[in-house]
């Protein structure tokens, strides 16, 4: 009876030694922020008008910068400390976040982002890489991942990211909350540190529609008072069935939504593949060279976006990366620096690309659904 007794002391010991090993292990992991932030500051908007003029639009709201975005008197870091250690403090404020806080916004600080901002895990070895609220155990996607988590925490109203390959749809979608990626071209990225400057775009998160709608509009330099609605809608059916979730959920809930919102009549089917390979016949120049012939449209578009965002990473930090040597996580720089330059003749083909699908998709549409989507699932 003794011996039982004594070994369940022993067990009774083990197991609340586990549960506080556990506890300790937790309370680290998910810190006070969830790792999003790496400073706090404070960019304050202008006093708001007088009655009767109306207030400013953004009045009220907070939000957060990814560290690729200048702030006067701080490095803009590029998740990478050496990048902090080889650059001078910005002398002005990127005019993306200017643009916010004269809208009416507060700047509470910066957001943690992947390694030069190159991968999609949202991890970051130099720094502690941010918690996903929404399920902590997994990785919050990136490379704007501290963007998503101070949304997704309610730490602030919206935050900024750039999505060049999925950098700001990626961690929304992973955490949570809601992320839009503008038009390239739409909004300058004048005083934000450039990844691929052919794809780079400016992007936001936001809890719900309603904020997202207002930062859209002020970054976008829309009237509040016009709306417009699309003159078609198309749905890319066999980029649907690359889903894991059943299709028929996918395309009801989806059908139903811009039926109610727009009217049947809007709503058009459409295969992407067919389309694009009728459309960019530059493709096909492209899958030649690189002996593909049999890989599907919408993969060799992801593949040529890859190889055009190394391209234009090493012509912008190409330098930077052989005179510091920094230390780079080994994915990345397999990524970054082991494959073999582009000819010129490559690159004129990805410029033939480019065009072709712009033109492809301007006289498709007004609103297109899942252009992107190989590039991010």
């Amino acid at each position: 009876m003794a011996s039982q007794a004594a070994n369940l002391w022993v067990l009774l010991g083990l197991g609340l030694a586990g549960i506080l090993m556990i506890s300790k292990k937790l309370k680290k992991t998910v810190r006070e922020d969830f790792g999003a932030f790496l400073d706090k500051l404070l960019l304050l908007p202008p006093p708001p008008p007088a009655p009767p003029k109306a207030p400013h639009p953004l009045t009220g709201l907070t939000f957060a910068v990814s560290d690729l975005f200048d702030i006067t008197g701080y490095v803009t870091g590029f998740g990478h400390p050496d990048w902090v250690r080889t650059h001078e403090a910005a002398s002005s404020t990127c005019p993306v976040v200017s643009t916010l806080v004269e809208g009416g916004a507060t700047c509470v600080g910066k957001t943690v982002v992947d390694e030069l901002a190159f991968s999609i895990s949202g991890e970051n070895k130099h720094y502690d890489s941010p918690t996903n609220p929404a399920a902590p155990s997994r990785i919050p996607g990136g490379a704007c991942s501290g963007a998503a988590v101070a949304v997704a925490t309610k730490a602030v109203d919206f935050a900024l990211g750039i999505d060049t390959a999925g950098g700001v749809r990626v961690p929304a979608g992973y955490c949570g909350v809601l992320g839009f990626k503008s038009s390239h071209g739409a909004i300058s990225n004048t005083g934000i540190i450039p990844v691929s400057s052919s794809l780079d775009s400016v992007g936001w998160f936001a809890r719900d529609p309603i904020t997202l709608h207002r930062v859209g509009h002020v970054l976008l330099q829309l009237p509040f008072a016009t709306q417009r609605n699309p003159r078609q809608i198309i749905l890319a059916d066999d980029c649907f069935q690359l889903l894991k979730i059943p299709v028929d959920r996918i395309t009801q809930v989806v059908i139903k939504s811009a039926e109610k919102l727009f009217g049947r009549q809007l709503l058009k089917h459409q295969n992407f593949e067919n389309y694009i390979e009728t459309k960019v016949p530059s493709l096909k120049e492209f899958a030649r060279t690189k002996a593909v012939a049999k890989v599907p449209t919408s993969r060799l578009l992801a593949n040529v976006m890859q190889l055009l965002q190394r391209h234009e990473f090493l012509q912008n930090h190409g330098d930077w990366i052989n005179t510091v040597k920094p230390a780079i996580d080994p994915v990345i720089s397999s990524q970054i620096c082991e494959n073999p330059e582009l000819t010129s003749e490559e690159i004129e083909n990805f410029n033939a690309i480019r065009n072709e699908i712009r033109v492809a998709i301007g006289s498709l549409l007004k609103v297109f659904l899942l252009f992107h989507l190989m590039s991010t699932t």
